[in-house]
Order: C-alpha cells, then sequence, then structure tokens
C-alpha cells in the first residue's frame, strides 16, 4: 500500500527541526534543552496518543534507539550512554527489569534515558519501583496537531519544495491520505517527484492520480 511513498520515507527522516511542534513548541523546547545536556535530570518521558510525534522524536534524539513494542524484553538494547525507549507500557517482565537497570546505570553514569509511553509513568502498568524512577525525571505530554496545524505544515513544505498547493488540494489530501505528519510529508515527497517525473504542475487531478497509483502498488 501506497508503496512509493513507503520508499521515499528515509528522505524525511526524523530530525528535531522537522518535528511539527504545534502546540508542544515549550516541550521541544525543554527536549532541546535536556539533550544538549544543560538539565541534571537522567531521565525525560514524554507521552501522548497514537500520532502525537513520541517516536519521531525519540528517533531524532540520536540515542540508541530500541521500540519495546518490537522487543519487550529489550534484548537488543545497548550498554549506551543514551538511550530511547519507545513504548515502555509494552515492555514484559524482563523488559521492565532490564529498563530499571539501565534507569540505575544510566543514573551512576550520568547518562540519558528518554522513553515514551501512551500515559505518565504513574498510570502505567509497571513495576512499582520503574514507574517511581521513570517518574523521578522530567515528563511532558505530546498533544496531536489539529488538522489546521498540519495543513498549516504541509503547505510550508510544499513551499520549501515550490511546489503550489491551492487550499482544495491540502483539503483534499487531508481528506484521502493518512492522517500522521509523517506520511502526510512523504506525500509531499512524493508529489514533488511525481510532478518533475510527469512533467506537470500541481492540480487535483495529479493528486488523484499519484494517490491512486500507490493505493493500487
Amino acid at each position: 500500500m501506497r508503496q512509493l511513498i513507503l520508499d521515499l520515507l528515509p528522505e524525511s527522516s526524523p530530525t528535531l527541526d522537522n518535528f511539527v511542534a504545534g502546540g508542544n513548541a515549550q516541550t521541544l523546547a525543554l527536549l532541546t534543552e535536556w539533550l544538549a545536556g544543560t538539565r541534571t535530570d537522567t531521565s525525560f518521558c514524554l507521552w501522548g496518543e497514537a500520532g502525537s510525534g513520541c517516536s519521531h522524536l525519540l528517533q531524532a534524539s540520536g540515542f540508541a534507539y530500541i521500540d519495546a513494542a518490537l522487543d519487550p524484553a529489550l534484548k537488543s538494547a545497548p550498554t549506551a550512554e543514551q538511550l530511547a525507549v519507545d513504548h515502555v507500557e509494552m515492555l514484559d517482565e524482563t523488559g521492565q527489569i532490564a529498563l530499571f537497570n539501565h534507569f540505575n546505570r544510566l543514573k551512576m553514569a550520568f547518562g540519558m534515558l528518554l522513553t515514551a509511553a501512551a500515559q505518565p509513568p504513574a498510570h502505567l502498568t509497571l513495576r512499582e519501583d520503574l514507574r517511581t524512577r521513570l517518574g523521578s525525571g522530567l515528563i511532558c505530554r505530546l498533544q496531536p496537531l489539529s488538522d489546521a496545524e498540519k495543513a498549516e505544515a504541509l503547505a510550508t513544505q510544499a513551499k520549501e519544495r515550490a511546489l503550489k498547493l491551492t487550499p482544495e488540494i491540502i483539503d483534499y489530501l487531508m481528506r484521502h491520505a493518512p492522517r500522521d505528519m509523517r506520511r502526510l510529508s512523504a506525500i509531499i515527497v512524493a508529489l514533488d517527484q511525481y510532478t518533475l517525473e510527469q512533467k506537470r504542475a500541481v492540480t487535483l487531478p495529479l493528486l488523484r492520480e499519484l494517490l491512486n497509483q500507490e493505493a493500487n502498488a
């Protein structure tokens, strides 16, 4: 499904610069400050609903990244000085013990642990000692972007690529494409390439053509 768009995703690898903050500007500023080492907190926990951008920021941190949804026992977690663990609510018993030990190791070594979850640490179904550790650091909620913020971000990204998108085209994209910003941004990349290949300006029929081709791929 939408194979071309998925193939183009590496061009939009998560960074702090391409994170669309929306109402999360203060959280992004605090995270940037923490990543720069200007704070002494061992851990920073981001939480929010799916699509709010937690995974984007963890991958953008430059830390060794582990997704507990794929590795609930944290078997692949390295003994890095900077560790990012996504979806901590998915940790199994072994993974919870491992994260507890990583936290203690990083605290002793003045390292840094960045985590993300669907809820704040106090509400997670985890070992009490792990919840306490995660709750002792910085905790911020990421708010999902509104449709208006997504539309504004798409218009900005298109402008940076010299693509002229009318409000009608952006509205169609918002109604017929995946709603998370990474996929929407990937469609802008694909649309840019498609217009160059077809030597055609961006129109609603051209956008429909691209999305139909991807849906049938």
